[in-house]
């Protein structure tokens, strides 16, 4: 009996949490109404590109400079456990690989201060870096949940967050299965990779890409069949994070392994 009462407490309090939220975000949007993509700040009011990402594992040496020059670039909070990018180390030891116990992942402060490895190396059976970003979803579970419309998608396929609409809700921040979000401690606002989009219109490649120096990142525009990207794509065996989930991402990985969640 005390087990029922907790959970229907527990979803008592939720429903009341969601229609506080609800409340305030009608409330908000009578004075604020949700604008068309295309009035957003964005410059661009038509697709001209569909921009993607493209990470070659076998290139990634886990030195961190992406992080690094990604938090420089996009004024990302200093404080560790902030960023829009950052690089994994994945450590398969011996024995049964498929079990969990036998695959360590670690991301020391993003990696931007490198990797030291925990395992000896009589126990390891591979180890290798793996950059995380946001995906840039063509089904972005974080637009859908969006209560405000402060989440949306450019028509070049960049999900952004416009700050003057976002609540700080937390909605996107839980709904995005790969982590790639975060509430801004100063703003209060969800904040996330935005490909650096404010390059992109410069005809600038993203901070991360343009400082990798063993060229594992890569970007380009996904309608442009002879382009790097798309060639990219095309003649290594790239893959999805998580392909279950139906989110159709637009970052390709060349050599992901299993392991790598």
């Amino acid at each position: 009996m005390e087990l029922n009462k907790k959970n229907k407490k527990t979803r008592r309090d939720f429903l009341k949490l969601s229609s506080a939220i609800a409340g305030s975000v009608a409330f908000y949007s009578m004075f604020k109404p949700i604008e068309s993509v295309a009035n957003r700040k964005t410059d661009v009011t038509e697709r001209e590109h569909w921009y993607g990402f493209g990470f070659d594992i076998e290139k990634c040496i886990g030195c961190g400079l992406c992080a690094k020059a990604c938090k420089i670039e996009n004024d990302v909070p200093r404080e560790p456990f902030f960023f829009r990018t950052w690089v994994e180390q994945y450590t398969i030891k011996n024995g049964h690989i498929i079990k969990d116990e036998n695959v360590i992942v670690e991301s020391p402060n993003g990696g931007i201060d490198g990797f030291t490895q925990s395992v000896p190396d009589k126990e390891i059976f591979k180890s290798f870096f793996v950059p995380k970003t946001c995906n840039h979803c063509y089904k972005a579970p974080c637009v859908q949940v969006c209560p405000v419309g402060a989440t949306f998608e450019t028509p070049d396929g960049v999900v952004l967050v416009d700050d003057s609409y976002c609540v700080g809700c937390g909605y996107c921040i839980q709904a995005c299965p790969y982590g790639a979000r975060y509430l801004h401690p100063e703003k209060k606002t969800a904040d996330k990779c935005t490909f650096c989009y404010h390059r992109l219109k410069k005809g600038l490649a993203p901070a991360c890409v343009d400082v990798c120096p063993t060229g594992a990142r890569m970007y380009g525009d996904l309608d442009d069949k002879e382009g790097p990207l798309v060639q990219f794509i095309k003649n290594h065996t790239c893959r999805v994070l998580k392909p279950h989930l139906n989110t159709k991402p637009k970052l390709f990985y060349n050599a992901l392994n299993e392991e790598v969640r």
